[in-house]
């Protein structure tokens, strides 16, 4: 039996323009769901990273830690009900290069999957609305319809090189996307790597580990593609 032909996405940064979790954790204060205290626990975190003295990896590190902080004890329904209103506004705001591609993949007959750190009943509508055959994402863990505060990520390299081992693929012709370190693993494993407005750790890595990789920054109307990467980075 010929293993299908699969294009990989990571969501955050490399689909969507932004970051599902940190979307759900503004509008969950907005709802009343978490306390405002959320805003003033975070707001040190992203200053830094908005100044940019705080990575961006590092800063989306803690506010996952936040979030499943105060996740823990929260009615799966209330919860659903605010993923619902993010992906209903959120979802339509996406990199142009990487929407087309995945319009692409589908037309040659592709399989699509999604593999993101984002929370499950984020991604799995996420995946709804953009139309791919298989999702993978962190598991957030319930008792009695609600959140108990454990999580199984999805948010490194090496939860996702656990995903990738147990996928029936052509891993040679197949193609993947993604723009941090965590995503390394899914372009190291294809034929047809890509780095979507990679990060500079990202950058080093696929230097160092001589990886090649198609390189693409997409910025306002504008999709540059980089032949090399050249330590111009600063």
């Amino acid at each position: 039996m010929n293993r299908p032909i699969a294009a990989i996405f990571d969501i955050d940064g490399t689909i969507f323009r932004d970051s599902l979790l940190l979307k759900h954790m503004e509008k969950c204060v907005s709802y009343d769901v978490f306390p405002n205290s959320v805003n003033a626990e975070i707001k040190f975190h992203k200053n830094a990273w908005e100044n940019r003295e705080l990575d961006y990896d590092d800063y989306l590190y803690i506010a996952a830690t936040l979030y499943t902080k105060y996740i823990a004890d929260k009615d799966v329904l209330d919860i659903d009900f605010v993923a619902k209103k993010v992906i209903e506004k959120e979802s339509k705001k996406l990199y142009r290069y990487t929407r087309d591609r995945i319009k692409w993949h589908k037309e040659q007959g592709h399989q699509i999957i999604f593999i993101s750190g984002s929370p499950d009943f984020l991604v799995s509508k996420m995946a709804d609305k953009l139309g791919a055959d298989i999702w993978y994402a962190t598991n957030y863990l319930q008792l009695d319809n609600k959140y108990t505060g454990e999580v199984i990520p999805m948010w490194d390299s090496t939860s996702k090189l656990q995903v990738l081992k147990n996928l029936f693929i052509d891993f040679e012709k197949s193609y993947a996307y993604g723009d941090t370190t965590g995503d390394f693993t899914m372009l190291q494993s294809v034929g047809f790597p890509t780095a979507i407005n990679p990060n500079k750790k990202l950058l080093d890595k696929i230097t160092k580990e001589k990886l090649d990789c198609k390189i693409i920054i997409e910025r306002k109307d504008v999709i540059y593609k980089l032949d090399e990467v050249k330590h111009g980075i600063y």
